[in-house]
């Protein structure tokens, strides 16, 4: 496999005769690249990247027990905002996840998506270690939301690099491939918490352990560093043609082939380029009712999302299981995570982006239904996997979705607004779920589990536009 070095850039600069290159010419090369091993292996390198973000953003579930054992935490508290209560502590990662995508994602569109991408995976790798040593609810609290911003950023500075590097042809596709390196984190976490739990190590208690592992993401981002470009697109975007030209050449050589050697399919219609960047945009046609359908979206989509993510170990002890056997079980839950990717890798490009999205919130829907009334251990975990298998295939559409709705000029500032609202509304669902369990018990949380999916699957599918094999300029017009 191979790499596109900063090194190798350089190289090209040497023979490069690109300074005169349009935007619209590296726009169309780019997305007549065929879905080819070197720009997968781009692919992958952000996609690992993205592995411990994952790794750090689910991690909320599978140290809640232990957290709760410690006694510095308690499952439920006596008011609606309790900040010793678990509901604090998952607040606290949305919280950070809000003020990163609401403030701060745009620095992706003014420095480059690259820049951004490396920042935010050192902030956050560094901020989960420091919280791994603290001995009190306020500091965990504080220093897990410290870690949120660096994770918000690194959610939509990812799909906004995926989104500009792939092509339309297999856009989805490509989405569904990082979503199924990403959600391995998932088992992984909750295998290191099981394991820990099982087999304490110098003493130290399993939730300590588990989360200072998510540190080890600032070892990778030198190399992924190193070995992948800046995106084309926002490199035309603001004038550095050559620059631009020069990955391209890069690229186009590791694969073989010249842009005309297969063809002008994609391309007719181009953005405006070096067109000022204005957040007031997404206020106007056409951009006006997808700002509306992704907020509302994610308003509710979180509850739905996170209601089980977030707590599944928590809902398994509260339905008589111990805090042992809910972390095995929820270790068995966790291997539907790259399920539902890998069956996206099989249909993403297939079958319609938003009628990808309904189906999944459909799947959700049911399957927490059916949680709510249940108490059988084997029925649980079986329907815990299927509703997972569909939350992971819900997610890798709907992050290719909303990458694709608004132009480079605007892309990271624009998703990270829109996204930023399920971030606010999972910040609450932390004390609104855990008031749920209190007042109605798992099953209210299953049932508003079910309701919320029947929200989503009005909106997207009456609302949303159709993107699927549509290139981003297209899509952009």
């Amino acid at each position: 496999m191979h790499a596109i070095s900063s090194q190798t850039v350089a190289d090209a600069q040497v023979s490069s005769g690109h300074a005169s290159e349009s935007a619209s010419q590296i726009n169309q090369r780019l997305d007549q690249l065929p879905a080819t091993r070197p720009v997968w292996m781009l692919v992958l390198l952000v996609s690992i990247g993205g592995w411990f973000e994952f790794y750090d953003l689910f991690m909320t579930a599978y140290v809640g027990p232990g957290l709760v054992k410690s006694g510095m935490y308690s499952v439920t508290t006596a008011s609606f905002f309790g900040f010793s209560g678990l509901g604090a502590f998952v607040a606290a990662s949305f919280a950070g996840l809000f003020i990163g995508t609401f403030l701060l994602t745009g620095l992706a569109d003014r420095f480059g998506r690259r820049t951004v991408f490396t920042a935010s995976l050192l902030w956050y790798s560094v901020a989960t270690l420091v919280m791994a040593f603290q001995d009190s609810a306020q500091a965990i609290n504080l220093w897990r939301l410290i870690a949120g911003i660096g994770v918000g950023v690194e959610l939509v500075v990812i799909d906004t690099y995926v989104s500009e590097l792939v092509p339309a042809h297999f856009r989805g596709r490509a989405f569904a491939f990082v979503h199924l390196v990403q959600y391995t984190a998932v088992p992984s976490v909750a295998f290191f918490a099981w394991w820990f739990e099982q087999h304490p190590v110098g003493g130290i208690e399993s939730w300590r352990l588990t989360a200072a592992l998510g540190a080890l993401g600032a070892i990778a981002v030198w190399a992924i560093r190193r070995r992948v470009p800046e995106s084309p697109r926002w490199l035309a975007q603001h004038g550095r043609y050559a620059e631009a030209g020069q990955i391209l050449d890069v690229l186009e050589a590791k694969i073989g082939v010249q842009m005309n050697d297969y063809g002008n399919a994609f391309g007719a219609h181009i953005e405006s380029v070096q067109k000022p960047a204005r957040f007031c945009e997404i206020w106007q046609p056409p951009y006006l009712r997808r700002t509306l359908v992704l907020l509302t979206f994610h308003l509710i989509q979180s509850i739905g999302f996170y209601g089980f993510a977030s707590w599944v170990p928590t809902l398994l002890v509260a339905k008589g299981i111990t805090v042992t056997h809910s972390l095995l079980y929820s270790f068995i839950i966790a291997f539907a995570n790259p399920v539902g990717p890998l069956i996206g890798l099989a249909i993403a490009d297939r079958i319609e982006r938003k009628t990808l999205i309904v189906l999944s919130a459909a799947g959700v829907a049911l399957f927490g239904g059916l949680c709510a009334v249940v108490q059988s251990g084997v029925l649980l975990i079986t329907l815990g996997v299927l509703l997972t298998l569909c939350n992971t295939l819900l997610s890798a559409g709907y992050h290719a979705y909303q990458a694709e709705l608004y132009p480079t000029r605007i892309r990271a500032r624009a998703v990270g607004f829109v996204y930023s609202l399920s971030r606010l509304s999972a910040m609450f669902s932390g004390f609104f779920i855990a008031f749920t369990l209190r007042s109605f018990g798992t099953s209210g949380v299953f049932t508003l589990i079910t309701a919320v999916m029947i929200i989503v699957m009005v909106t997207i599918g009456v609302f949303g536009p159709k993107t699927n094999r549509r290139s981003l300029d297209l899509v952009s017009r």
